[in-house]
């Protein structure tokens, strides 16, 4: 499982011209699955995302987590995470899961986090043509790989 933290004042997720999730200050999580991606997966990076401490504390060091600051978070699919680009221009996703197995991922991992962080979670729709926005706080990104947990 691959995922891109964005830390950010604001985001949101339209499809179809309407907003189905929109927050302030929080996380926007980026979420690509895999064939290989099994609940350790989930649990690990869940847990992670939740306490990872990447917003200010009083003197502005990045000493918070999204926890800490009773943050919102919106989780947004997405396969493209799992592009190979090693040949040619057209990038594949052959190692992005189809959606019968990474819908049922993608719901357990909105789930846990949830649970990990004691709040609903907002979502995209999976698979859905998503226009998302954000502003990225800082700027700070995080990209993390489950299966390279260094």
């Amino acid at each position: 499982m691959r995922i891109v933290i964005q830390r950010v004042s604001e985001a949101s997720v339209e499809i179809n011209k309407n907003i189905v999730a929109q927050i302030a200050n929080g996380l926007l999580v980026l979420v690509g699955i895999e064939d290989a991606d099994a609940q350790e997966d989930i649990d690990w990076l869940c847990q992670k995302i939740v306490n990872l401490r990447i917003f200010g504390d009083e003197n502005e060091v990045m000493n918070l987590s999204v926890k800490d600051i009773d943050g919102d978070v919106i989780v947004v699919s997405q396969f493209t995470l799992h592009a190979l680009t090693k040949k040619g221009n057209r990038p594949s996703y052959i190692k992005a899961s189809k959606p019968e197995i990474a819908i049922p991922l993608y719901e357990n991992f909105v789930n846990t986090l949830e649970k990990e962080l004691g709040k609903k979670v907002q979502t995209g729709v999976f698979g859905a043509d998503m226009k998302v926005a954000l502003v990225n706080d800082g700027p700070v990104t995080i990209i993390i790989n489950s299966k390279n947990r260094n």
